[in-house]
C-alpha cells in the first residue's frame, strides 16, 4: 500500500524540549485524542480513536559513520476506526 506523508518535521532539540512535546501529546491523547501538528506553514489535525495500535521500536543503524541509535513511537489506526486493538504488556521505565 502506498504511503502518503501528511506532515513531517525533523530538527535537533534539547532532551527537555522533546519531553515537553511528548507530555503535550500525552495530555491530548488522554483528553479527547485530538491534536494538531504544525510547523513551517504545514499543519494537520488528527484524532486518535479510543483504541489504537501502539508500536515501540529501538534500532541501531550501522554504516560508514558512527552507529546511530533511535527509538520510535508509532500510533496506528484505520481511517474511521473505533475498533479494539490487541492488548499487550508494555511499560516505559
Amino acid at each position: 500500500m502506498p504511503e502518503e506523508v501528511l506532515f513531517k518535521s525533523e530538527r535537533r532539540q534539547d532532551r527537555s524540549e522533546i519531553a515537553a512535546h511528548l507530555r503535550e501529546l500525552a495530555e491530548k491523547l488522554e483528553s479527547d485524542g485530538s491534536f494538531t501538528l504544525s510547523g513551517t506553514g504545514d499543519s494537520i489535525t488528527m484524532r486518535v480513536p479510543a483504541s489504537a495500535t501502539f508500536e515501540v521500536k529501538a534500532e541501531r543503524e550501522t554504516g560508514s559513520g558512527p552507529d546511530e541509535l533511535s527509538v520510535e513511537f508509532e500510533i496506528e489506526w484505520n481511517d474511521g476506526d473505533g475498533n479494539e486493538s490487541e492488548k499487550t504488556g508494555f511499560s516505559i521505565e
